[in-house]
């Protein structure tokens, strides 16, 4: 059974999460930025790891 919003938080906030941190990560190692790089670096991560942090408390 499929419960609502499982789509959201498996599929379209990882890509988006991780689409700015590239931009980010891109944008702060040409500007030699620290606070960018490290900020896209956070949303790449966080990015990674967030389908397991999300899906584990909705199909709880």
């Amino acid at each position: 059974m499929a419960v609502t919003g499982t789509l959201l938080f498996s599929h379209v906030l990882p890509v988006l999460l991780a689409f700015f941190g590239i931009l980010f990560l891109i944008s702060g190692i040409m500007d030699n930025n620290k606070y960018k790089l490290g900020l896209g670096l956070f949303l790449f991560v966080f990015a990674a790891i967030s389908p397991f942090i999300f899906l584990r408390f909705i199909f709880l």
